[in-house]
This record gives structure tokens, sequence and C-alpha cells, in this order.
């Protein structure tokens, strides 16, 4: 996957700097009240969520999603969710 290897090469330090390699990436702020990257991949049929650690340079993978499913909006409450339960 060419996100996959773009990632790992990248020294992201904000969002400004993913918007520079993907400039369709967007901050969205989830329920918990942190803020996730989406990043719109396969031609906008699919959404991928990563939660970024500029820090550290982490990127951990959320979610991957039909565009549909995104749209949903559910799965905002859901990574709250899930995030509670493991803490």
């Amino acid at each position: 996957m060419a996100w996959l290897k773009a990632a790992r090469g990248a020294n992201w330090r904000s969002l400004q700097d993913v918007r520079r390699t993907y400039g369709n990436a967007d901050g969205v702020r989830v329920a918990s009240g942190n803020t996730v990257t989406v990043f719109s991949v396969g031609g906008g049929k699919y959404r991928l969520i990563v939660a970024i650690n500029y820090r550290w340079g982490m990127v951990y993978v959320l979610r991957f999603m039909t565009h549909a499913e995104y749209d949903k909006d559910q799965w905002k409450a859901q990574l709250w969710r899930q995030r509670f339960q493991m803490s």
C-alpha cells in the first residue's frame, strides 16, 4: 500500500506536514475530545482513520471503512468506547 510506505518514510510533526504529503487529510475530533487524522483512499471509496503521535513519530491505524460507514459518524463514539474499555 502506497500510504503505508509514505507514512513509514515521513517525518510528520503536524497536520500541516501530513497535508503536504496528502492534501485530503483532515483532522476530526472524536467523542473523547482527541483529534484523529482521516485520509480518503481508494479514489474516495474508503476512509483510513489514524491517530498520530507527532512527538514520537508514531502512527496508529484505528479504522479502515467504506465512505458510507464513515458518513454514519458512529465510528466517533465507537473509538471512545473502545479506548475507555481498554483503560
